[in-house]
């Protein structure tokens, strides 16, 4: 399955530049989550999806030999369209945020693997919020989902060929500390940091 990264938002929130080369012990946010998909064994191509926003997560990306794919940085859905059709999939793909850098390979393989065994176009992942709460993330999205208050993680499969349609979805909840960590403020970046050392 190819993956595409989301790589063009603002990052208006954390307030220190393009969110994806934020420096993680030495490393960029967003180095953490190629190397997880290239070690993946489920994921095949890996595109990354920049805007006008991220001109220097473009060209540290090209500079990697990472394939880019620059959208026009109207919004994450309507970036999502674009790059999709300029890349021409037509089959189910990835989508994963840059800024989920405590995410492993072993996880992306099991989220693909649950994908091929239901019978939807899409698959969210979510983590229940007392995940989010354990590790100090205050959400800024919660669905109340049959009593349940989830959080969207970021982490999503959908059908290519049907990319401009609304897709009926599978929702897999998954109590994975990785998987809450999110990072959009100062506060998430000193949470991260920590889980990244433990």
């Amino acid at each position: 399955m190819d993956a595409i990264v989301m790589a063009g938002g603002p990052g208006n929130r954390l307030g220190k530049g393009e969110k994806p080369l934020i420096d993680l012990s030495g490393k960029s946010m967003i180095s953490y989550v190629l190397d997880v998909l290239h070690q993946s064994e489920e994921v095949d191509k890996i595109f990354v999806a920049t805007s006008p926003h991220t001109p220097k997560t473009e060209k540290y990306l090209r500079n990697m030999r990472i394939k880019v794919i620059k959208t026009k940085g109207i919004g994450y859905v309507s970036d999502l369209i674009e790059a999709t059709e300029i890349l021409g999939l037509r089959t189910p793909f990835l989508v994963v945020m840059s800024d989920l850098p405590l995410l492993s390979a072993k996880l992306i393989d099991e989220i693909i693997d649950v994908y091929w065994k239901i019978n939807k176009p899409a698959l969210s992942v979510y983590v229940p919020i007392s995940v989010c709460k354990d590790v100090g993330i205050r959400p800024s999205t919660v669905l109340n989902v049959d009593g349940e208050l989830i959080v969207p993680a970021g982490v999503n499969i959908l059908d290519g060929g049907l990319i401009k349609e609304e897709q009926g979805e599978h929702r897999l909840v998954l109590k994975y500390q990785e998987l809450a960590v999110n990072v959009n403020t100062i506060d998430d970046l000193r949470i991260c940091k920590q889980l990244l050392h433990l």
